[in-house]
């Protein structure tokens, strides 16, 4: 009998040690698990912020190339190359463009494949005079039109992404234009970032990081044929392209992200592809963090199923104390009552202690899990809510004064600055793949109320009388109507800067049918257009308005967009004083003169 009762005991002792065992594996599983997924969430939005700076900063400069081949000397240059008067005057045509751009670099290529001009012609690394054929930017520009190139620079031996545009003349190519952009100031962004950032070109080799001993070397041994044509375009300089030590480990339980082992130091990887570049950018957080969290989840979960064993087994240890103390009560009352009292108080004691320590263990986790979702809610609602705090003060005080109207008007402009941000954001992917403007039928009106959001504020900050006509109230153009409100912001803008100054501040807009086209008008009451400027309304950086202003490039866009919507933009002062800026654009067929 004796025997099967140590049995029996060893078996619940093992029963028992199994269940605690199995708790704390089952929360180190769920505990990785979730922090897993936690660090995965955290690692997309990095790659949101990190994919867009990257795609910003190259599409920022494709304005450029327009500008150059609307430039007669550039073009003269190209077929002219030997003319050293004209070469000297692009160099310098150059530089100051390329002063207000603010790219690294900017220089012009013959069809050879030999550098011309460019902006940095008297300094030491210069392109200027050197043969840059075997780059494959240079080689695509002249095949397909443009290029696109990461790698270092031959003279300046300086990294950069290099975009380059076909320059022609009456449908004959004569060469390339190509822009040099500087991204260390993203990678040095970077490093302000939790974790590590890596970006891998199509070769598979890092071409930024926020860790220098990565750059330029490859995630797996290069084949042959990749070496072979690395070896003739040269892209990372003299850089020997050792592979790093990049080791792709199985992940331990369920989870969103790869896991790999580089330097002795395991990290889980989060990727996100770059079409536009061909490039792969790597977001890699070190994984003990998650590890000390998983562990100290299971060793919480042991512990409290470590606390619920013991007070099933004092509870089972009173009630057979009871029983025996009930079936003893007849012959042993008081002895068993001392007994009782004494174990009475001492189970009272160390439940109250077992319940306390379990307490504590239940806040810590509260506590720990009411942080976490506190961050992450900080982290989604802050950007929004400094956005609209400044409506929702107006509303406020519009309800205190109990003006209906006014709080309806407002919260309307809380719905319209939402729709706003929808909008703008399919501007963006607009500029990120460029393709040609489809003409559709658009409301004037509809594009006029859009433009006016966006002025609407400077236009009470200045004291401007503002005053609309349009006849018929549904004219309708044919155009893109993003592109064609673009226009409109710029020309009431420039209307509002031109009437800062002037005692009478009066804006007109007027949209009529006039020669069977639709006839848009922009007039102001400010100074008028200087002489000297009227013919040159519509070159590029050519403003009156002083350095830190504005480039001078509103006007050119706003007719190229005019051109591409078959239309035109024309400028002029107007006898009573102001300035007029008149739009022209074909109407919808329906419409009639």
């Amino acid at each position: 009998m004796k025997r099967l009762r140590s049995l029996a005991l060893l078996m619940t002792v093992l029963l028992a040690l199994a269940l605690v065992v199995a708790a704390a594996l089952g929360a180190h599983a769920a505990g990785r698990r979730a922090a897993l997924q936690r660090l995965d969430d955290a690692a997309q939005h990095r790659l949101d912020m990190i994919a867009s700076t990257l795609e910003a900063a190259v599409a920022r400069f494709d304005y450029l190339p327009s500008v150059l081949e609307m430039t007669p000397s550039v073009l003269d240059l190209l077929e002219r190359p030997d003319d050293t008067a004209l070469r000297d005057e692009v160099n310098r045509y150059l530089r100051g463009i390329n002063a207000t751009a603010g790219a690294d670099m900017l220089y012009v290529v013959d069809r050879r494949g030999m550098a011309l001009a460019g902006a940095d012609w008297d300094q030491p690394g210069t392109p200027v005079g050197h043969d840059l054929s075997f780059r494959p930017y240079v080689r695509s520009a002249l095949a397909k039109g443009q290029g696109r190139f990461y790698g270092v620079g031959v003279t300046s031996r300086r990294p950069g992404y290099y975009l380059s545009y076909k320059l022609s003349r009456d449908n004959r190519p004569l060469g390339l234009a190509t822009v040099k952009v500087r991204l260390a100031d993203a990678e040095d962004a970077w490093r302000r970032l939790p974790g590590q950032v890596m970006v891998v070109d199509e070769n598979g080799v890092v071409v930024l990081s926020t860790q220098d001993v990565w750059r330029f070397r490859p995630l797996q041994p290069l084949s042959a044929a990749a070496r072979a044509e690395i070896d003739r375009s040269r892209p990372y300089g003299h850089a020997t392209l050792v592979p790093i030590d990049w080791q792709p480990r199985p992940a331990e339980g369920a989870g969103p992200n790869e896991v790999v082992a580089l330097g002795g130091t395991q990290y889980a990887v989060s990727q996100r592809a770059m079409p536009r570049t061909g490039w792969r950018i790597y977001v890699l957080d070190e994984l003990w963090p998650v590890v000390d969290q998983a562990r100290t989840l299971a060793l919480a979960a042991g512990m409290a199923s470590l606390v619920a064993l013991m007070a099933l087994l004092i509870f089972w240890l009173r009630r057979r104390t009871l029983r025996q103390r009930m079936a003893n009560q007849a012959a042993l009352q008081v002895v068993l009552k001392a007994a009782r009292d004494s174990l009475e108080t001492k189970v009272e004691e160390r439940t109250a202690e077992l319940r306390a320590a379990q307490s504590e263990l239940l806040h810590a986790g509260k506590m720990a899990a009411l942080g976490q979702m506190s961050a992450g809610i900080v982290h989604e609602l802050n950007q929004p809510l400094a956005a609209l705090r400044t409506l929702s003060d107006n509303a406020v005080v519009l309800l205190e004064r109990d003006k209906p109207e006014d709080l309806k008007w407002n919260l309307s402009r809380i719905g319209q600055l939402v729709d706003r941000v929808g909008r703008l954001t399919q501007q963006l992917k607009g500029f990120a793949h460029k393709a040609p403007p489809q003409a559709v039928p658009v409301p004037v009106q509809r594009v006029l109320q859009g433009a006016l959001l966006q002025v609407q504020p400077r236009l009470r900050a200045v004291g401007i009388d503002f005053e609309q006509h349009i006849d018929p109230p549904a004219l309708t153009v044919m155009a893109e109507e993003l592109r064609l409100e673009q226009v409109l912001v710029n020309l009431l803008g420039n209307a509002i800067d031109a009437m800062a100054a002037s005692p009478e501040r009066r804006l007109r807009f007027e949209a009529v049918i006039a020669d069977g086209r639709g006839r848009i008008s922009v007039e102001d009451s400010g100074p008028g257009i200087a002489p000297d400027m009227l013919p040159r309304l519509f070159e590029p950086f050519a403003t009156t308005k002083p350095a830190g202003a504005g480039l001078g490039l509103g006007l050119m866009i706003s007719a190229h967009i005019a051109r591409e919507l078959g239309g035109s933009l024309a400028g002029h002062n107007r006898p009573e004083g102001g300035a007029a800026f008149v739009l022209m654009l074909p109407l919808r067929p329906s419409h009639t003169a």
